[in-house]
C-alpha cells in the first residue's frame, strides 16, 4: 500500500476491508481471520459496496482478494441450516440465496473493471464469485473444486452455472461439476477460469500490470467495452434460468 492509499473504515462494512488507492479499490475478504466462507454478512457488505460504486465513476478498477489462508472455501452451510431451522418454509434460506444472485449480477454489471486475485483454495461459491470478475489471476499453488453434488446440493449459488459454462465451456464444466474433482491452477488457466497464473509472491505484480494501463484508458470507452463484452457473454445465456436458483437451492435443502 503506498502513501496515497487510504482504508475506508466505519460501520458500513463489517466483513470486508476496503482500501482506496486513487481510481483503484482494493476489496479484501476475511479481514479478521475468520472462516474463509461467504456468509450473508459478507454478501451484504459486498452488495453495499457495489451499490455505492454507482456514485463513484472515479473508481476505475476493483481488485477482489482475501486476507485469509484461502481465497474462499464456499458458502456457509451452517448458516443455511440455521436459516432452515428458524424458518422451515425455506423463505429465510431463499433470501440468502437471492443475495448471492443479486451480488453476482452487480459484480458483472458494475462499471469498474473487476480483478480477482486468487490464492489457496477456491471452492464452490468462491469460484462462482470469482468467475463474475472480468480478469482473474491465481497463484500457481491454487486448488479449485466444485463440490456441490458431492455434498448433496445443486450447483445453484449466485446463478454461476451459466457464467462458468460461458467462460470455460459446457463439456469441461459438466465434467468438473459431476465428478467434484480438485483441479489446479494450470488446469484452470487452460479452461479460461484463470487468465494468468503466477507464483504467490508475484500475484501483485500481475495485478499491477493489468491495473496500470486500465486506469489510463478513456473512461467511457472502457465502460462501454466492458458492457458490450458482458452483453455478448449473456447472449450465450439467453435461456438462463439462474433466477430460479435460490428457489431450487432452498427447496432441495428443505427436503433433506
Amino acid at each position: 500500500m503506498n502513501e496515497t492509499t487510504r482504508t475506508i473504515t466505519g460501520s458500513s462494512h463489517k466483513a470486508i476491508r476496503v482500501e482506496e488507492d486513487g481510481p483503484v479499490l482494493h476489496v479484501r475478504l476475511n479481514p479478521w481471520g475468520q472462516e474463509d466462507t461467504l456468509t450473508a454478512v459478507v454478501l451484504d457488505d459486498l452488495q453495499l459496496l457495489l451499490d455505492d460504486l454507482h456514485e463513484r465513476p472515479d473508481i476505475r478498477v476493483l481488485i477482489l482478494s482475501s486476507m485469509g489462508t484461502d481465497f474462499c472455501v464456499g458458502a456457509d452451510r451452517h448458516e443455511y441450516q440455521v436459516a432452515l431451522d428458524s424458518d422451515p418454509t425455506g423463505s429465510a434460506l431463499r433470501r440468502i440465496a437471492d443475495k448471492a444472485q443479486r451480488l453476482c449480477q452487480a459484480l458483472e454489471n458494475t462499471h469498474a473493471v473487476t480483478i480477482a486475485r486468487l490464492h489457496g483454495r477456491v471452492v464452490g461459491a468462491g469460484l462462482a464469485l470469482a468467475s463474475f470478475c472480468d480478469l482473474r489471476v491465481g497463484a500457481d499453488t491454487c486448488r479449485f473444486r466444485m463440490p456441490e453434488i458431492g455434498i448433496g446440493l445443486p450447483p445453484a449459488w449466485g446463478g454461476a452455472m451459466g457464467r462458468l459454462v460461458s467462460e470455460a465451456g459446457a463439456a469441461r464444466i459438466r465434467e468438473l461439476m459431476l465428478t467434484c474433482d480438485v483441479f489446479d491452477a494450470a488446469a484452470a488457466h487452460r479452461l479460461g477460469l484463470l487468465h494468468r497464473t503466477a507464483p504467490l509472491d508475484e500475484l501483485d505484480e500481475v495485478v499491477s500490470a493489468w491495473t496500470r494501463p486500465l486506469v489510463r484508458r478513456a473512461p467511457e470507452a472502457l465502460v462501454l467495452t466492458k458492457r458490450m463484452l458482458a452483453g455478448y457473454a449473456r447472449a450465450d445465456r439467453a435461456t438462463d434460468a439462474s433466477l430460479l436458483d435460490s428457489h431450487l437451492l432452498a427447496a432441495h435443502i428443505s427436503r433433506q
